[in-house]
């Protein structure tokens, strides 16, 4: 597979907004770890190999274990998580697949306890630019380096 267009270089602007999103995630109140699982996890379910491996490497600069980060895509199934981490990769889940899942409330009332209002703000946030991000990196086929 080979790059369609470098997006960073042909249009500026577009990614100076991107970026001042970006800021704005990396200043919210959800833990830098937290945060990066969050991204693999939706990067994972759209297939983003650029971000999932971005955001692995990035999650171990940060002290994540192998062992995390190989079942971050069984999550449900490991012991290896927090309860703040599980609800917060379920409403991951149920945000990036937005067209499938509606958000259902069952999902609400898992991550509510999790997040105060302010957290569940910056943690869609953080949800809604990781998947912005994908689709720029899937579109334009952006490669691992």
């Amino acid at each position: 597979m080979q790059p369609r267009l470098d997006f960073y270089r042909v249009n500026q602007p577009a990614m100076k907004a991107m970026l001042t999103l970006e800021e704005r995630v990396n200043k919210s109140g959800i833990e830098k770890p937290l945060a990066e699982l969050v991204r693999l996890r939706a990067s994972q379910i759209n297939g983003c190999a650029f971000c999932v491996d971005m955001h692995t490497t990035d999650a171990r600069k940060g002290g994540e274990t192998e062992r995390r980060l190989a079942t971050v895509v069984a999550w449900r199934e490991t012991p290896f998580f927090t309860d703040r981490e599980r609800a917060a990769l379920e409403w991951t889940e149920a945000v990036t697949l937005i067209s499938e899942t509606h958000v259902p409330d069952a999902v609400w009332e898992t991550v509510r306890p999790h997040f105060s209002d302010e957290e569940l703000v910056d943690l869609t946030l953080l949800i809604s630019a990781i998947n912005a991000w994908n689709r720029f990196s899937i579109s334009f086929r952006k490669m691992p380096e």
